[in-house]
């Protein structure tokens, strides 16, 4: 029978991609094989749907062929007719946990990057072996998560409202390198893949021996990262970035993921709240007592039948969260407020301890405050001048809470790129 090569390129998950003409999508593209396929996929889906695609690569420096590589890249994007960028991983290299810190540098460049372009969306190339691999793991003691359909940016704040689409994981990579060879398209092998002090190689020289399962081969829906969890609706943000939630939330389906995405959107934070204290706190919030607990940095206080949700003021004494310049355009604050900025000379720090050099009318609205809100508020000092960011509509520099926006894109609150 005779291979057609367009079906081994499974589009249907770009349905989550449905933002206007023209609008840029990017694409992680490594050079191997997977990549390049998922590149053959966008190009001839973006050609249908009149969008741009934008190739990321992501040099990592580990190995001397490694810039070698992203030209590579490169070119093979450039013979699609397909824009491409090299992004670089600068700096020493970590001795130990090289695997995971180059995972995260590379998304923190791959996010910041789509931003710059304007792109939303990024799509990467896992396939269905790459959930395989992720469950041989996950069975061998890895905590490594498994790849989903749609999940948004896993760093923070660079990842704000950038989601990653996943739209071969339904196809398998022996499948896809053979539709490579019918196109007589080419691609790199990286040697590090068959490096067995890595737990990833393992796992898939395991699969190529026939040691795993068939049915761990693909996600069993295209659903978002998690079921958005009931009740989502009810958690309302203040103008101070905290959030409050009705305390019945808490002794229900979806609490233990609720509680940790409001510790972490609350305070700013990047490392979710480790789990023997998560469920001693939530055991407390199921009782009917008013409490105030601190848990990955954030502060919490129940009171009656709500539960807010902020920044733990003590915290910005101990990390010594000290006035920082505010650049021009677009930045973010503590991880909790994107500010925009269109004056020069402007730093940005808590008002805690420089309350009273406000103006009286900014005072007032700062008192409206609840107390354990007001200590992390932003403000902005330049020479004589001290503003509250808050409320501030109009000022040289204004300031957007970022912790609703990001508690909904945790917990499966945005469903496509048009609900971005």
């Amino acid at each position: 029978m005779r291979l057609n090569p367009q079906a081994a390129f499974d589009l249907s998950g770009f349905a989550r991609l449905n933002g206007p003409a023209g609008a840029p999508v990017a694409v992680a593209l490594s050079g191997g094989g997977d990549s390049v396929a998922l590149l053959h996929a966008a190009r001839r889906w973006a050609d249908g749907a009149g969008r741009r695609l934008i190739a990321l690569t992501v040099d990592h420096g580990l190995s001397d062929r490694s810039a070698a590589w992203a030209k590579i890249a490169c070119e093979r994007a450039a013979a699609l007719g397909v824009a491409a960028r090299v992004l670089r991983w600068k700096g020493e290299k970590p001795a130990a946990g090289l695997q995971a810190k180059a995972r995260s540098a590379r998304h923190r460049l791959l996010a910041a990057a789509a931003r710059e372009a304007g792109a939303r969306v990024i799509l990467l190339g896992h396939t269905a072996d790459d959930v395989r691999e992720c469950a041989l793991m996950r069975a061998a003691g890895a905590s490594v998560p498994s790849p989903r359909p749609w999940s948004p940016s896993p760093v923070w704040p660079e990842g704000r409202g950038v989601f990653l689409l996943r739209p071969l994981l339904w196809s398998r990579r022996a499948a896809l390198r053979q539709a490579l060879g019918a196109l007589g398209e080419a691609w790199i092998e990286d040697p590090a893949n068959d490096d067995d002090r890595f737990a990833r190689t393992r796992a898939r020289r395991r699969l190529a021996e026939g040691g795993a399962d068939a049915q761990d081969g693909a996600p069993e829906s295209d659903g978002p990262p998690t079921a958005p969890v009931c009740g989502l609706s009810e958690v309302a943000e203040g103008a101070g970035g905290e959030l409050e939630a009705p305390r019945e939330l808490f002794r229900g389906a979806g609490a233990r993921a609720l509680l940790g995405a409001l510790c972490l959107c609350a305070a700013g934070g990047e490392r979710p709240p480790r789990g023997e204290a998560a469920e001693r706190l939530l055991a407390r919030l199921a009782g009917p007592q008013d409490l105030t607990a601190c848990l990955a940095g954030a502060r919490i206080e129940a009171r009656g039948g709500r539960v807010r949700f902020c920044r733990e003021p003590g915290e910005l004494v101990r990390v010594g969260l000290e006035p920082a310049p505010v650049a021009l355009g677009l930045s973010v604050f503590d991880g909790r407020f994107e500010l925009a900025c269109t004056a020069p000379g402007w730093r940005v720090r808590p008002v805690r301890g420089i309350a009273s050099r406000l103006a009286r009318p900014e005072r007032e609205r700062l008192a409206a405050l609840a107390p354990a809100v007001r200590a992390a508020a932003p403000a902005a000092i330049r020479g004589d001048e001290t503003r509250l960011l808050l409320f501030d509509e109009d000022g040289p520099v204004r300031a957007r809470p970022l912790s609703r926006m990001r508690l909904l894109a945790a917990l499966g609150g945005v469903d496509d790129e048009a609900s971005l």
